[in-house]
């Protein structure tokens, strides 16, 4: 059966439909799901039951090398996932109770409730996430994606004009330090704010996209107070409800989605009451290429 695409939203994201991921990839369905991410920015591969974490890896994998391993805000109790190439984004201990409300791990976590692109505080920013659903709350914890190019699209040019060429700062100290979350001075200097293009070319679609996250709290050479109000400006543009897609997960589900053109958020959930279990998969990225090149 050959690999076909479900339009989820009217601008992108797509489920796809015909391929077995959790079995090694043919080269014509790896270049089929390549080109479908060029075009939706987001897949959905619905399953019955969560890959493996093998599978997980082995799928995306098919595509590129792996993001290494980086400074985590680690739970009280230790690590849950044992492989460093799962990001363990749930609100459970190692031993498979519930956080404590004032686990570091959890406030950290709490971060991903804003807009954020994966790892644009990094020198060299994610390329794809790719995030398994093992146990789903009964309510709550959508996940909500924004496409940065139909944003771009339709910026009122005075704006395309204004912020072409910007550059911005990028840190968790931004994003997670305007929740309050207090740092340490290793963090601090872990987290130092890295420069990324406002605006970014995406190399499979060469459509131009906003290069947008919480993370980005500065733009170079323009006072704070004047950077934020244009980053608030353009974050409540890009997340209209015309460019956002809210996936409502089931246990099996694996979403995929290209940080170099969405920007995504978690939604809340009871997490005092119900265990909620997700393993993201993390493609290495290349440095943004400006809106110019």
């Amino acid at each position: 059966m050959a690999i076909s695409f479900s339009p989820l939203h009217p601008v992108f994201t797509a489920e796809c439909h015909g391929v077995d991921i959790s079995q090694p990839l043919a080269a014509e369905d790896r270049r089929a799901i390549e080109a479908g991410m060029d075009q939706y920015g987001v897949l959905l591969f619905r399953r019955e039951a969560p890959l493996s974490t093998e599978q997980q890896i082995a799928f995306t994998a098919s595509f590129g090398p792996l993001e290494p391993p980086y400074t985590q805000i680690r739970s009280t109790e230790g690590t849950r996932l044992e492989n460093p190439a799962l990001a363990d984004i749930s609100n459970l201990t190692p031993g498979g109770g519930i956080m404590a409300r004032d686990d570091r791990k959890r406030l950290f976590g709490l971060g991903n409730m804003l807009w954020h692109s994966d790892s644009s505080y990094k020198t060299t920013p994610a390329k794809w996430s790719a995030l398994c659903a093992h146990v789903i709350p009964p309510e709550g914890a959508d996940t909500e994606i924004a496409d940065m190019r139909a944003a771009w699209d339709m910026l009122a040019p005075r704006l395309q004009q204004q912020v072409r060429d910007l550059v911005c700062e990028h840190s968790r100290i931004f994003s997670k330090g305007a929740l309050g979350f207090g740092f340490t001075e290793q963090e601090v200097r872990d987290f130092a704010p890295v420069r990324q293009p406002l605006v970014r070319r995406h190399p499979g679609s060469g459509r131009l996209s906003l290069f947008m996250s919480s993370h980005n709290g500065r733009i170079v050479g323009w006072p704070v107070p004047e950077a934020m109000m244009l980053l608030r400006e353009l974050t409540e543009h890009a997340t209209q409800r015309a460019f956002v897609h809210a996936h409502k997960w089931r246990v099996g589900d694996l979403l995929v989605w290209d940080n170099r053109c969405t920007m995504h958020r978690a939604r809340p959930f009871d997490d005092a009451r119900w265990p909620r279990d997700m393993r993201r998969t993390t493609l290495a990225g290349e440095a943004a290429v400006p809106a110019a090149a």
